[in-house]
């Protein structure tokens, strides 16, 4: 397993724009033949924009089972981890739907 610690790029996590900076970091590892453990210990808050733009948005690339296989999660906060998966149920619903955003 290879592990991903949010906390090298700070505690709280609020914007799309860090979320694509961080999420273009974490994709090249989703390529590689271990499983990304998304360490979020020590992060304090992970807002559903960021959560949107760096986690849920990788369902564009990458059926959800594949996403599942590949990752795993280690350390959300309860708030953090409502915000994550909040965002990638709407992202899910929005590709099912057909819809693109």
């Amino acid at each position: 397993m290879v592990e991903f610690k949010f906390s090298q790029f700070g505690t709280d996590f609020g914007t799309r724009e860090m979320g694509v900076r961080i999420r273009e970091q974490l994709r090249p590892l989703l390529d590689g033949d271990e499983r990304v453990v998304l360490d979020f210990s020590g992060v304090n808050v992970v807002s559903n924009s960021f959560a949107d733009e760096c986690i849920a948005k990788l369902l564009t690339e990458m059926p959800l089972e594949e996403l599942k296989k590949r990752t795993t999660f280690r350390g959300l906060n309860p708030l953090a981890e409502t915000s994550v998966l909040v965002a990638l149920q709407r992202r899910y619903k929005v590709l099912q739907s057909g819809a693109n955003t």
